[in-house]
């Protein structure tokens, strides 16, 4: 039996348990944090993650005994950025925790298995001599995973199992990297289908493998549908779960009935804005629809020009040399956007401002390579969904203020929507967990109230969430969060305050909770204050 791991860390791995004990240094907090990450990585056996229970009980007993040194660290008198530090660990920490405590989706999540698969049979065939042992090795593997599927998935929850077959049955409307088709292969099994014939006219030796592997996706579909009836409905993890999910890894001082009316008061007034702005363009004409890859390109391109100028002008950021000259795109071309559009489609292929915003500068590509280039290993290596997603949100919000779409008023409306869909997840992901909607329910409350909205990347949104619970509210959450700190860092420079500066010195603080970065920006350490004794178990330290 072949056994490797994903990350290999072995002098972490193998310091001696005392070390941190001894020491507690903040020398020793950095080895835990990269003790913890490589914990996170499955063993590989066979090419194949290992999520068995075996090896799932040893990452919890080792979850343990991380979690009782960590509490044992002396952090009384460390300045407030090593705090920080600190406290970004127990996130981490407590994220596997969760996962372990409630989420269990190597027990549960049917799809967590199915994901692992299903981009295999998306390849270009022939495959391309330096890329093929790599795709042989995933080919190989789908069945074993398959199997494992079976054997782990004790307590699967019906919810996602009935997604999971679905995905494997049909397409999902959305495409996410799939290769394009004029009529695209029904689900995971109909891809592994059209790579065996793919294979029969260009690589005739994999054709065995590969029928191998769509024989055990197909297996997978049978068991799931055959046990259906045996699982437990709904994935709902409950409102007490939730809001220890909001505290101790999401480490913000809210409960889900705080997301819940600021997700409705922000919903409302996006939506006021959309219909002020729709008003007063009303003898405006409408944007007309991208209708080729050549003209998407050179949209995305115009737009980043747009975004580029704005941010130079202003001076809203600094753009630093190592960023490339260009940024590719989140929504990418596909021939089917002429006809057959989800919801993000609609909006980018009448303009590309909005996702490319979000999504790629000064958004989600530009923001990660600053992280990357940290000096910080703890941050460097940790990216929290508030954080990330709250600055693309408010990215969003920020350059519309700012004037990007003032000779363009249609597509301001674009940003409404995006944002209305962004103030929406609140009540539909909350909803969900508390057991008050299922999925669907909560996908035909976004359907009627968000424009453009659809019941594809309705699908697809929410299960995300289902899955990872509080993703969907953080986009809001975090974007409010940030406003706040403009505006207290704002009252403490007064008029020497520099919006550009704020805006380099808050992404050079990583991309880890809103919380923390208030804390160490402001000195502000009331949030931090109330959350600590129950993220650490301990009371709040001194900070000389």
């Amino acid at each position: 039996m072949k056994k490797t791991k994903t990350l290999l860390l072995a002098s972490v791995i193998c310091a001696p348990w005392t070390f941190a004990l001894a020491q507690g240094q903040y020398e020793d907090l950095v080895s835990l944090d990269a003790e913890l990450m490589a914990l996170a990585e499955p063993d590989v056996v066979d090419d194949v993650p290992d999520l068995g229970v075996e090896a799932i009980e040893a990452q919890r007993l080792r979850l343990e005994r991380i979690q009782r040194r960590l509490r044992d660290f002396n952090v009384n008198g460390w300045p407030v950025s090593r705090q920080v530090d600190y406290l970004v660990v127990w996130a981490k920490l407590n994220d596997l925790v969760f996962d372990h405590r409630v989420m269990r989706p190597w027990a549960k999540d049917p799809l967590l298995y199915l994901y692992q698969v299903s981009r295999v049979p998306y390849a270009e065939v022939p495959i391309a001599a330096d890329g093929r042992d790599k795709f042989v090795t995933q080919l190989k593997a789908v069945p074993g995973l398959m199997i494992q599927a079976q054997t782990n998935l004790s307590e699967p929850v019906g919810e996602l199992a009935k997604l999971a077959v679905y995905h494997l049955e049909n397409f999902d409307g959305v495409g996410q990297r799939q290769p394009h088709r004029e009529k695209p292969p029904e689900g995971t099994i109909g891809w592994f289908e059209d790579l065996c014939a793919r294979l029969q006219t260009h690589d005739a030796a994999l054709v065995v493998d590969c029928r191998q592997a769509a024989s055990a996706v197909k297996d997978y579909r049978d068991w799931l549908r055959e046990n259906l009836n045996e699982m437990p409905d709904s994935a709902a993890i409950g409102v007490d779960n939730l809001n220890w999910y909001l505290k101790h890894v999401r480490v913000v001082p809210y409960t889900v009935d705080d997301l819940q009316l600021l997700g409705e008061r922000e919903f409302h007034r996006y939506r006021f804005n959309y219909i002020v702005d729709r008003n007063k363009n009303k003898e405006l004409p409408e944007l007309t629809l991208t209708r080729s890859a050549e003209q998407h390109l050179k949209r995305t391109r115009d737009a980043e020009n747009k975004i580029r100028s704005i941010v130079v002008e202003q001076d809203l950021l600094t753009i630093p040399d190592y960023m490339p000259d260009e940024f590719e795109t989140d929504t990418y071309w596909s021939p089917r956007g002429a006809t057959n559009r989800h919801f993000w489609e609609e909006l980018q292929f009448r303009d590309a401002l909005n996702n490319h915003i979000h999504a790629s500068i000064p958004g989600h590509r530009f923001d990660t390579l600053i992280r990357d280039r940290l000096d910080n290993p703890i941050r460097r290596n940790w990216q929290e969904t508030a954080r990330a997603e709250g600055w693309g949100t408010y990215l969003e919000e920020l350059l519309l203020q700012a004037g990007i779409t003032d000779d363009n008023p249609r597509a301001r409306e674009l940003f409404d929507i995006a944002l209305i869909k962004r103030g929406s997840r609140i009540f539909a992901e909350t909803s969900m967990h508390s057991g008050q909607m299922s999925l669907a329910e909560a996908n035909a409350y976004m359907i009627d109230w968000v424009p453009f909205m659809e019941e594809n990347l309705g699908r697809y949104d929410l299960a995300n969430y289902l899955r990872r619970p509080g993703a969907g509210s953080m986009y809001i959450l975090g974007k409010t969060q940030i406003e706040q700190l403009v505006s207290e860092r704002a009252f403490q420079f007064g008029d020497k305050f520099d919006l550009g500066d704020f805006h380099d010195e808050f992404l050079s603080k990583g991309v880890i909770p809103v919380t923390l970065i208030r804390w160490e920006m402001t000195g502000h350490d009331n949030e931090v204050r109330a959350l600590w004794p129950d993220v650490v178990g301990r009371p709040y330290p001194s900070a000389d």
